[in-house]
C-alpha cells in the first residue's frame, strides 16, 4: 500500500474562506479547511489516507507520490518558430547554449 505521508502537501491561507487550506498536489480535487496551519496539514493528510484506502478497496488506480518518481531532467517544450529563433539569437549573443538559456529561464520562473 502507498504511504500517504509520501505525497506532496502544502497549506495556504484563503482570504475568501478566512481559513487555512490543506492541499495535496497528487489529489488536486481534495482540500481541507480549518482554523490553523497545523490542523490543515493534518486534515489533508488524513483525508488523503482515507481516499487511498477507499480507492484501494474499489480497485482504482492510485496516483504515485511525486517524491517517489524518477525524473530524467529532460522534457520537450513546443514554442512558435519565431520565439525559438529569438531565444537562439539571445543565447548566441550571451555566448551560451539554447538549452542553458531555456533552463535558466524555466528555473527562475515562479508561478
Amino acid at each position: 500500500m502507498i504511504n500517504h505521508e509520501h505525497y506532496t502537501y502544502r497549506v495556504i491561507w484563503s482570504e475568501e474562506d478566512t481559513e487555512h487550506v490543506g492541499l495535496c498536489a497528487e489529489f488536486p480535487s481534495l482540500s481541507h479547511l480549518t482554523d490553523t496551519h497545523l490542523k490543515a496539514m493534518k486534515g489533508i493528510m488524513s483525508l488523503v489516507n482515507d481516499v487511498i484506502k477507499d480507492m484501494t478497496a474499489s480497485g482504482e488506480i492510485i496516483p504515485d507520490p511525486l517524491g517517489e518518481k524518477q525524473y530524467s531532467g529532460k522534457f520537450v517544450v513546443r514554442i512558435l518558430p519565431a520565439e525559438h529563433k529569438m531565444l537562439a539569437i539571445q543565447a548566441a549573443e550571451m555566448g551560451i547554449s539554447l538549452n542553458k538559456l531555456a533552463s535558466s529561464k524555466l528555473t527562475s520562473f515562479r508561478i
